[in-house]
C-alpha cells in the first residue's frame, strides 16, 4: 500500500473514555513523556520548540478530555478537529513551538519584538538547502497578530524525498534567523530518527 495513502489522524476509537485512560494513563505518560525528551529541541534562552507525533497529540487530546471531564463524542471529536492538524503526514513534519517568558516584563519586551517569528523558522541540510516553515494554516488567524505575536505557535515543514535523504545522509540544524532573534541548533541522531519516522512512514 503505498505509505501516502496512510492516514494516520486520529479517531474517536483512539481515543480511550476516562475510566480506560485512567488505566493506562501512568505508563503513557511516561512513554510519550521520553518522546518528547528526544523531540524537544532548544533555539536560545527563550524558545524551544516540540516536534509532534500521532503519539504526542493523543496524549494532549487524552489529557484536555481527562481535565475538562469530556465525556460525549460531540465533544472529544471537537478535540481531535482541533489537534488532528498537527499529526504530520508522510513527507511532513508539525511543531509546536513555545515563546518561553516568566515575566510580565519580558512578554512586554519581546512579543511585540518578535512578530512574524512563524515565518522565520527552517531546518538547514548538510547539502545547504533550506526547509523553511509555514504556520498551521487553522491556528494562524487565531494566533497571528500584526503587532505582538503569540507565546505559542503551530508550524509546518513539507519535504521532498531528496531533502528526507539528505536529513538522514548527515547533520542538519533548525535556526531561527528573525531580524530580532538568531538562533541555531545541531538536531541530534536521535533527533532526526524520530523526524524520519514521521517524513517515511
Amino acid at each position: 500500500m503505498n505509505a501516502a495513502a496512510v492516514s494516520r489522524k486520529l479517531v474517536l476509537g483512539d481515543i480511550a473514555d476516562l475510566r480506560a485512560y485512567e488505566r493506562e494513563r501512568a505508563e503513557f505518560r511516561d512513554s510519550v513523556l521520553e518522546l518528547r525528551r528526544t523531540r524537544r529541541v532548544s533555539l536560545g534562552t527563550i524558545i524551544t520548540v516540540s516536534f509532534e507525533s500521532r503519539e504526542t497529540i493523543r496524549y494532549q487530546i487524552q489529557e484536555m478530555a481527562r481535565v475538562e471531564k469530556l465525556m460525549t463524542d460531540l465533544e472529544i471529536q471537537a478535540e481531535i478537529d482541533a489537534y488532528n492538524p498537527l499529526v504530520p503526514d508522510p513527507g511532513q513534519l508539525c511543531l509546536t513551538m513555545f515563546i518561553e517568558l516568566t515575566s510580565d516584563q519580558s512578554m512586554r519586551e519581546w512579543l511585540p519584538r518578535l512578530v512574524g517569528i512563524e515565518n522565520h523558522v527552517v531546518i538547514r541540510l548538510s547539502d545547504g538547502s533550506v526547509i523553511r516553515s509555514t504556520p498551521e494554516q487553522q491556528h494562524a488567524s487565531q494566533l497571528t497578530r500584526a503587532d505582538v505575536t503569540s507565546a505559542v505557535h503551530y508550524l509546518q515543514f513539507s519535504m521532498t524525498p531528496a531533502e528526507i535523504d539528505a536529513l538522514g545522509a548527515g547533520q542538519a540544524s533548525l535556526e531561527i534567523d528573525h531580524p530580532a532573534y538568531r538562533e541555531s541548533a545541531e538536531l541530534a541522531p536521535a533527533t532526526v530518527a524520530e523526524l524520519l519516522r514521521d517524513l517515511l512512514n
